[in-house]
C-alpha cells in the first residue's frame, strides 16, 4: 500500500491552503499557529516540495500546492462522507428525526408514538415542531436538499403536495368544522348566532394561496356574511387553548382535536365542514436511499392514518 503522509499534516495543509493563512487555519482547527507551521514544515520535508511561500505576515501557495488542493479538498469530503455512513450503521442507525407543524406533531403524532415503540423498541424518535413544514404556495420549492441540510429524515408537510424533487405520500386530508367549549355551544343555534361569537382561527391556515379561514367557510356554506370578529393565533395549539377556555368558536380539524372532543372539552356546533384543498403529506429522501429506520417510520405513519388514536 502506498505510504501516505500524516493525515493530520494533510488536514492542516488543506485548511491553511484553503484559507491562505496559518492564523486563520489555527483558529478553524482550534490549535496554535505554531502547530500549523510545524505540521506544514514536516509535510514539506516528507514530500520534498515546498507548499507555501512565506511572506511578511502572510503566505501564498506554490504551484504544487495549488495543483493538489482541489483533489485534497474532495478527498477529505469523501472521507467525511464515508465516516458518516459508518456511523449510520452504529448507534445512530435507530435514531429517526421527524418534523411537522406544531399542532400535528402534538395532537396526532405524539399520542400514537407508543405504537411505533411497540414494534421498534430500540428506536429513538426525535420529533421537532416547526411552521416551516407548511407549504403555502401550490408549487413548493422544498426538496431533498432542505431535508438533508436540516438533518430531517421524515417530514409531515401541510400543503398542496406539489414538489419538484420528491414524491409525497398523502397522509390525510384537511377538513375543518366549527367547534367550541360546551358552555359556549349552548348559545349557538344556527349560522347567524355562530357569526355573532368571536371566531377563532389558526393563522397558519390563512396564508395559503387558497386560505382555510372563516371567510372561506361562510362562502362554502353559501352564507352572505357581513362583519364578524375573527381572532387569529400563531399556531393551532394556541387557537385550541383559546377555544377550550371558551373564548370563541374554533374552525378546527376533528382529526387533530379528537382528544378534546372525546373529553368533552370541545364540541362541534355546526357539522358543515370546510373541505380544504390542502392535505398532510409524508416526505423523505428518495425511496430506496433513505435509512431503514426512516423508511420504517414513514410506512408506520401511513398505516396509522387508517387507525383511531
Amino acid at each position: 500500500m502506498l505510504r501516505l503522509p500524516s493525515l493530520i499534516s494533510l488536514s492542516y495543509f488543506e485548511v491553511a491552503a484553503r484559507t491562505k493563512s496559518f492564523a486563520a487555519a489555527a483558529k478553524e482547527l482550534n490549535v496554535t499557529p505554531a502547530a500549523i507551521s510545524h505540521q506544514i514544515k514536516a509535510l514539506e520535508e516528507y514530500l520534498g516540495v515546498p507548499l507555501f511561500v512565506r511572506h511578511h505576515r502572510r503566505v501564498s501557495l506554490t504551484p504544487a500546492a495549488r495543483a493538489a488542493l482541489p483533489e485534497l479538498h474532495e478527498g477529505f469530503q469523501a472521507l467525511s462522507s464515508a465516516v458518516d455512513k459508518i456511523r449510520s450503521y452504529g448507534e445512530e442507525r435507530l435514531i429517526v428525526t421527524v418534523c411537522s407543524e406544531p399542532l400535528f406533531a402534538t395532537k396526532w403524532i405524539v399520542p400514537r408514538l407508543h405504537r411505533f415503540y411497540a414494534i421498534c423498541p430500540e428506536a429513538e424518535v426525535r420529533l421537532q415542531a416547526s411552521l416551516h413544514t407548511v407549504d403555502r404556495a401550490r408549487d413548493s420549492v422544498f426538496g431533498v436538499s432542505e431535508l438533508k441540510r436540516s438533518g430531517i429524515d421524515v417530514s409531515v408537510r401541510l400543503g398542496y403536495g406539489n414538489y419538484a424533487e420528491i414524491t409525497p405520500q398523502r397522509l390525510m386530508g384537511l377538513e375543518l368544522v366549527p367547534m367550541c367549549a360546551p358552555e359556549l355551544a349552548t348559545t349557538v343555534t344556527d349560522i347567524d348566532t355562530l357569526r355573532q361569537q368571536p371566531l377563532l382561527c389558526d393563522s397558519t391556515l390563512t396564508r395559503f394561496d387558497e386560505p382555510c379561514d372563516w371567510k372561506a367557510w361562510f362562502k362554502q356554506q353559501a352564507y352572505e356574511v357581513g362583519a364578524f370578529r375573527e381572532l387569529r393565533f400563531g399556531n393551532g395549539l394556541l387557537a385550541q387553548e383559546a377555544a377550550v377556555a371558551g373564548q370563541g368558536i374554533l374552525l378546527g380539524s376533528r382529526d387533530l382535536h379528537q382528544a378534546e372532543l372525546n373529553a368533552g372539552k370541545l364540541k362541534v356546533v355546526c357539522d358543515r365542514p370546510l373541505n380544504c384543498e390542502q392535505a398532510y403529506y409524508v416526505v423523505s429522501t428518495v425511496t430506496g436511499q433513505e435509512r431503514s429506520i426512516a423508511a420504517q417510520f414513514r410506512e408506520w405513519l401511513l398505516d396509522e392514518a387508517n387507525k383511531p388514536v
